[in-house]
């Protein structure tokens, strides 16, 4: 086999260790790649690695040569699937690299969130407790997690991790059905009564026009008093909108995201344009263990290396 053109469109967004690949290849890395500069770097490619970069119909037409897209992450919406059946090209994706990595932070989001630490440590640092009468400063309640009904939508191995994590601290799991389901599956609760039994609902769902703000205004009035959100899907699954409304109105009692509508958010977000103390927004990082990382790039490179041997896997097209 001749020497594969591999060209890497945001090289920045995996960790910094280098590719080992065991097959004559020559490597083009690129920091970053804007849409307008997509086709030019793909062209004569014959192995593409990409994270987030469009890769679209057009792209395809122009390159029949291209082999293999190597997504790295789990999701590949950002790659038109059928263009590249049609192409012939391979597309192959990196499955429950980080289901630890984003199930502990949505953990650490729903304990924060459920003890009020964002608001502690916003008294702390007003000097509320130095002004206190007693040795403990008594501010924004607290909750145990223990014996509360945590809600996860999406029972994928994120979902499944995030639920083990749960049950250790004593909390009652319930997996709730698709919104627009006409049953109900063994093992799920139907979609309005899981919401309001949730004390904690997190979404881990995928994003599609099934699942696109599937929590809005009327599902947040549906939920508990005081009960607790979490996103660390994808952005756009619940109205941002009315998240915000529902935490200045006092209806929901906390929000825990790591993932936007639009990201990063350069035009502005109800979100990020909001300062609440039972408000948590992390920059889509929740996946970015050192240890998920590393994971990552260890199977976004064997993937390649298979192919390239003619034992493709975790190919989704």
């Amino acid at each position: 086999m001749s020497a594969l053109k591999v060209v890497a469109l945001d090289r920045d967004t995996l960790c910094k260790r280098p590719f080992a690949f065991d097959f004559e290849h020559e490597l083009i890395e690129y920091p970053r790649t804007a849409p307008q500069e997509t086709a030019e770097r793909l062209a004569g490619a014959d192995v593409v690695i990409t994270n987030k970069v469009l890769i679209d119909s057009s792209h395809l037409a122009a390159n029949p040569q291209l082999k293999l897209i190597a997504v790295a992450a789990t999701g590949y919406n950002n790659v038109d699937i059928e263009a590249a059946r049609r192409n012939g090209t391979a597309v192959c994706n990196i499955p429950a690299y980080s289901s630890d990595s984003v199930a502990e932070h949505a953990m650490m989001m729903i304990l924060a969130l459920m003890r009020n630490l964002p608001a502690y440590q916003r008294d702390v640092a007003a000097g509320l407790w130095a002004q206190s009468p007693f040795f403990c400063h008594f501010g924004a309640p607290m909750r145990d997690v223990k014996g509360k009904t945590l809600v996860i939508f999406g029972k994928g191995s994120i979902g499944k991790t995030l639920a083990a994590y749960a049950e250790v601290f004593g909390m009652r799991v319930v997996f709730g059905e698709h919104k627009h389901a006409s049953q109900v599956r063994e093992g799920y609760t139907a979609f309005n009564e899981a919401l309001r039994e949730a004390d904690v609902v997190s979404l881990n769902s995928v994003l599609n026009e099934e699942t696109r703000n599937m929590i809005g205004e009327e599902e947040l009035r549906q939920m508990k008093p005081g009960a607790i959100l979490i996103n660390v899907g994808r952005g756009g699954l619940a109205d941002e909108r009315a998240v915000v409304a529902a935490l200045k109105y006092g209806t929901l009692g906390g929000a825990g995201f790591d993932v936007l509508t639009e990201e990063p958010p350069v035009n502005g977000n109800p979100l990020t344009d909001t300062r609440l103390p039972n408000l948590i927004v992390t920059p889509h990082m929740a996946w970015a263990s050192q240890e998920a990382q590393n994971r990552l790039f260890d199977k976004l490179v064997d993937n390649i290396n298979a192919f390239a041997a003619g034992r493709p896997q975790n190919v989704v097209v």
